[in-house]
């Protein structure tokens, strides 16, 4: 073996350090989430069940600011679970670009110098849009989502009342789901540089996408109104765009 040549059990180790300081900061910070999440549970998790939440008030001429939906508990078990979970998702939610920070620095050393300016700014994108696509999750889609559903009615006689559980399942999914369709121009980066697709093959079928995203928004909210669809297609589509300038071209045929 040669000089500085790390073997196989040497590059465990490294990954195994890098896991340990992961854990480290993931526990410090669910700690920290823990103490937190009391406060931030009513300012920021609990905002949107409120007439007075920011993007109705910017909705202003769509919805009125008469809504208020109270969540109610219906589980003894339930509140200590859910204050757990929440701060876990925070945690990892924070934690996320570190995780990203071990990653590179556990593959930096096998890459060459060119392939190390597309990896950093692959990662840099991946949480750049992971981000995007959380805030997108909890400033619209989540809002929309949760304004509709929370008012549909199948019968007069039935009354809407939203469990503490399944108001945080539907919270955390649909950000979580978000954050991850954001990923689309950092998938469509690494395809093209397999040479699975490229520009022309994007544009080509550029309708076919539209009708695919568009059942995309349709899926993440089942509202049914134009209105919401449109909120969540644009970004989606916008992503779609973003991948088509940044995947390679086609290559040239040689003669």
């Amino acid at each position: 073996m040669a000089d500085g040549e790390m073997s196989f059990w040497d590059h465990l180790e490294v990954l195994r350090w890098s896991i340990f300081r992961v854990i480290i900061a993931l526990a410090v910070v669910f700690v920290a989430a823990f103490v937190a999440m009391p406060s931030i549970f009513d300012a920021v998790i609990l905002a949107p069940t409120g007439g007075d939440f920011f993007m109705y008030k910017a909705l202003g001429g769509v919805f009125s600011s008469d809504f208020n939906i109270d969540i109610i508990n219906i589980n003894v078990t339930t509140p200590f679970f859910t204050h757990m979970k929440t701060a876990l998702w925070l945690s990892l939610i924070i934690v996320f670009p570190y995780l990203l920070v071990e990653l590179w620095l556990f593959v930096k050393p096998a890459l060459y110098s060119n392939e190390k300016r597309g990896i950093r700014a692959a990662l840099l994108g991946v949480a750049l849009l992971f981000y995007a696509g959380c805030a997108v999750g909890y400033c619209l889609v989540f809002p929309l989502t949760f304004r509709f559903l929370a008012g549909y009615h199948i019968g007069s006689g039935i009354a809407t009342q939203i469990s503490l559980d399944s108001y945080i399942s539907t919270f955390l999914s649909i950000i979580f789901v978000m954050g991850l369709v954001f990923e689309i121009p950092v998938l469509a980066w690494v395809l093209s540089q397999f040479g699975i697709i490229n520009k022309e093959l994007l544009r080509k079928y550029r309708r076919h996408a539209i009708v695919v995203l568009l059942i995309l928004a349709a899926v993440i909210t089942p509202t049914g109104d134009p209105f919401t669809l449109a909120v969540v297609f644009c970004p989606i589509y916008l992503l779609y765009e973003i991948s088509i300038a940044i995947v390679k071209p086609a290559p040239k045929e040689k003669d």
